[in-house]
């Protein structure tokens, strides 16, 4: 529906805004441009409607050439919201919906028919059409400059940044109703953003852009999984990469296979030169079959064998042992590892046997691996972690 074709914007100095950027939009797409401050993004989308004119390249909107076109009728044909709204302060809330309509000389009735039909949208009482700006709230207005941009019946919506001077409640609401609304009414609407987490939210695609340059146009789960470069993965956030990724994690792909254990009936004095040979300040405690049964610290192993009382790891042990399966998803037990401090975790199958450990290191390794690429960290940061492997 909307093609970019090789399109440059070059201001007079020799300044690139926009390089050679080629896009396709479908019908019916919420599409998200996102990048940082000077980005190109906003010029992007002021393109489709003309506000600005390309240097180079075509522009087409279901298949003509918009250069081609009258820009005024162009943008008749087009809704636009912007961050402050734009709403007018000398008209009622009814004017200021049914502008566009009055442009094109839409009768009267007709209007009054469809400034009810969009405030009933919006979920806003109808009085409200006799009310100007000023007396709603920040919101209500945002609600009216969107249902403002559908009321024409335009097909295509450009949306500049819509909801960043909006308090957060507010916000996450009117993304919602902007999304049904899309959604419902089938349109294809255009929307900029310097928020990831708006963009991931709402669109079908997003086109991740830099320096006037398109870095990666794809769908949300490609993005959050497969970002493009350095680039994309900074704007994503390491907390986003570590959420995709233990959206489809087991805590087995991320464990390491085998960690230190030791028996029950062994000697406090055998625990203790295992964990000086293993480097380890803790054993997991299993029986003879290697179910997990506890574990026991250096620290307790040395206060005993000074008082003397004890001479085997089974008079020791702490029973009261956390740990995971090695089938649980990472996304449900992450929050559980890290909430309790702990510096490692045993894993186990579903019979309790142990299996293998995982750490924090191994946790921040999954980042390192999602930005970087390095599958081998998690195997190679064995000489980090607290219980690292062998069996007593």
């Amino acid at each position: 529906m909307i093609e970019f074709e090789n399109v440059s914007k070059i201001y007079p100095g020799n300044k690139v805004a926009i390089e050679d950027v080629n896009l396709s939009f479908n019908k019916g797409e919420f599409i998200c441009l996102i990048g940082t401050s000077g980005s190109g993004k906003t010029t992007t989308m002021r393109m489709i409607n003309r506000m600005i004119d390309p240097s180079a390249g075509v522009i087409k909107i279901d298949g003509e050439d918009i250069q081609k076109k009258n820009p005024v009728e162009l943008r008749r044909q087009i809704g636009y919201v912007i961050q402050n709204i734009g709403l007018m302060p000398h008209m009622t809330i009814r004017e200021n919906i049914t502008l566009v309509q009055k442009l094109l000389k839409v009768d009267q009735e007709k209007r009054d028919k469809t400034a009810e039909r969009m405030i009933d949208l919006v979920e806003l009482p109808r009085d409200m059409l006799d009310r100007y700006p000023h007396e709603l709230s920040g919101g209500q207005q945002q609600r009216i400059g969107v249902v403002r941009a559908l009321a024409a019946d335009q097909d295509i919506i450009l949306m500049d940044e819509p909801f960043g001077a909006l308090d957060p409640i507010t916000r996450d609401s009117l993304q919602d109703l902007v999304k049904d609304l899309q959604e419902r009414l089938g349109k294809t609407i255009v929307f900029v953003t310097h928020d990831m987490d708006e963009a991931l939210k709402l669109s079908n695609r997003i086109a991740v852009m830099d320096s006037g340059k398109v870095i990666q146009f794809d769908t949300p789960e490609n993005i959050l999984h497969n970002p493009a470069n350095e680039f994309v993965e900074e704007l994503i956030g390491e907390d986003r990469l570590l959420q995709a990724k233990s959206d489809v994690t087991t805590v087995g792909e991320i464990m390491m296979n085998t960690a230190v254990s030791i028996t029950p009936e062994k000697g406090l004095q055998t625990a203790v030169h295992l964990m000086r040979e293993k480097r380890v300040d803790t054993l997991l405690v299993v029986d003879e079959s290697n179910t997990l049964k506890g574990f026991v610290d250096v620290e307790t192993i040395e206060r005993e064998r000074r008082r003397g009382t004890a001479t085997s790891v089974g008079d020791i042990f702490n029973k009261n042992v956390f740990y995971v399966k090695e089938s649980a998803l990472l996304r449900d037990s992450l929050q559980k590892i890290l909430k309790r401090g702990v510096k490692y975790v045993p894993v186990v199958d579903d019979k309790k046997h142990l299996v293998g450990i995982l750490t924090r290191v191994s946790l921040v390794d999954i980042i390192y691996d999602v930005l970087w690429g390095e599958e081998d960290n998690i195997i190679n940061a064995a000489g980090n972690v607290t219980a690292a492997s062998e069996e007593a």
